[in-house]
């Protein structure tokens, strides 16, 4: 009998929180480009004598983070001391929550690999402060045959929110759409930017594998892994390589491993302690959450990103793609609504902004609030083209003008677009120089050879082409017919 194997897997997903000074302190948080170890105090360098302070900030943010999954707030927390000894910890110590976290039993809808909708639950939400960076010597930077190791403090100490969930998820692509949808939700709660790029969202996989003959394989916790793509190779290659054992008839050990990107594997760190040094935070009160407080964490929750497509199909008429773009980003969500408001219709204005407007947004690596064309004047340059003043080719020159900083009069006149399109009597001229110049087709179509109308199609295009965007595609049909009659 054929052995099968079934993961079983937990994400832990830590995240940075968004807030203008670290957790305990009021050093920085922005300290991109800035010297290594330049934003740093006896707080967060854990020197003698020095006492930590909660930022207020922090809980917010870690509330909202947790409410946007689901979650319940918990009235009153605490703060622990997590003992362990590693280059990166200055106070040999890490300050975090326990069993008693700010936010517990949360859940999110994703498709499971037959593509039913499936509930991964999330155990809790807890506070804790991060740690250093090590800067290996290796010219790649990886620990991996480096000689020297320096430690830069200046991420010591900044607010993150741990969020461990149960073990739901049963392969590497559920795992992906997990945290990509937790990413999604966290980002439109203004709790964190969520920057894979910077290092603000990271992962770990709790991987083991149920065999079909009844035997377990341990439970193997996989670190190291900074990107969506690192998270699937890392729990595929986790999830055969524990298979291959038990089909051997081994054992999988229960331990830490790393995962080398550039290898593809994981690699054993240490046997995974079946114990926590923790001591209550002595220099922190328990943090008591009001429901006043929940509550009002609660009203600043703007729509969800599932609820909010949803919404744009039902309301707006929008197809399923165009919603799922639109709401990927609350940003990008608040541009299209803002132009709808302004007047524009919502097919028009989704597709405009799914397209012509994240083109450029993405070309430039810009955030739409950057946008030199606003909302309004998008909807303005939509309306002449939903009336008719304006073709879509020539609306899509005006808007390209328009990002530079120009209103929609200077582009129109800059582009030399005529508003109306090309008068009837100069489309038929154009039409009949374009017959002239093209004799062999205008005598294959009136032979009747051109039974499927490609012809046609080709002559229109060459009109449209010479009317640069500004002759109707329908006219230009027309104008040919009556040209052809004439001849």
């Amino acid at each position: 009998m054929s052995l099968t194997f079934t993961p079983v897997i937990g994400i832990e997903v830590h995240i940075q929180l968004k807030t203008k000074s670290k957790v305990f302190c009021k050093c920085g948080t922005d300290y991109t480009n800035d010297p290594p170890n330049s934003h740093v105090c006896p707080v967060c360098m854990g020197l003698p004598g020095s006492l930590p302070v909660l930022n207020r900030s922090v809980v917010q943010q870690g509330m909202l983070a947790g409410l946007a999954l689901n979650c319940h707030i918990l009235p009153t927390t605490f703060f622990f001391r997590k003992s362990y000894y590693y280059p990166d910890l200055p106070k040999g110590f890490q300050i975090t929550q326990s069993d008693l976290p700010i936010a517990a039993e949360g859940w999110l809808e994703i498709h499971d690999d037959a593509g039913k909708l499936k509930k991964i639950r999330i155990n809790r939400l807890h506070l804790e402060e991060d740690v250093g960076k090590l800067h290996h010597s290796t010219t790649d930077g990886r620990l991996e045959g480096a000689s020297t190791s320096f430690v830069d403090y200046n991420r010591s100490g900044l607010p993150l929110a741990e969020i461990v969930s149960e073990p739901d998820v049963s392969s590497a692509r559920e795992a992906v759409e997990y945290v990509t949808s937790l990413r999604r939700r966290v980002r439109y709660s203004g709790a964190s930017d969520v920057d894979l790029e910077k290092g603000m969202m990271r992962f770990d996989a709790n991987v083991s594998v149920k065999c079909s003959d009844g035997r377990w394989g341990k439970r193997s916790e996989v670190k190291n892994m900074n990107s969506f793509r690192a998270l699937e190779r890392a729990i595929e290659y986790e999830i055969k390589r524990q298979s291959k054992i038990l089909a051997d008839g081994g054992e999988v050990s229960q331990e830490t491993r790393h995962w080398n990107d550039a290898k593809g594997v994981t690699t054993g760190m240490r046997v995974k302690e079946f114990y926590r040094k923790f001591i209550v935070e002595p220099d922190l009160p328990p943090l008591v959450v009001s429901s006043h407080w929940v509550d009002e964490t609660r009203a600043r929750l703007p729509e969800m990103p599932i609820e909010r497509a949803a919404r744009y199909e039902k309301d707006m008429g929008l197809s399923e793609t165009d919603a799922a773009v639109l709401t990927d980003s609350i940003d990008v969500a608040r541009y299209f609504e803002d132009t709808v408001k302004s007047g524009a219709n919502p097919q028009r204005a989704g597709n405009w902004v799914r397209t012509e407007v994240l083109r450029f947004v993405n070309e430039k690596q810009i955030s739409v609030d950057d946008l030199t064309v606003k909302p309004a004047s998008l909807a303005e340059l939509l309306a002449r083209v939903e009336s008719g003043k304006l073709s879509t080719t020539q609306a899509k020159g005006v808007f390209e003008e328009m990002l530079t900083g120009l209103s929609i009069e200077d582009a129109i006149k800059k582009t030399g677009a005529v508003e109306g399109g090309v008068g009837a009597g100069a489309l038929l001229v154009l039409v009949k120089s374009i017959l002239a110049a093209n004799p062999d087709v205008v005598e294959e179509i009136k032979s009747g050879k051109d039974t499927k109308g490609k012809k046609v199609k080709f002559l229109q295009g060459l009109i449209m082409r010479e009317a640069k965007g500004q002759a109707k595609p329908d006219e230009a049909a027309s104008a040919i017919e009556a040209a052809l009659k004439d001849e």
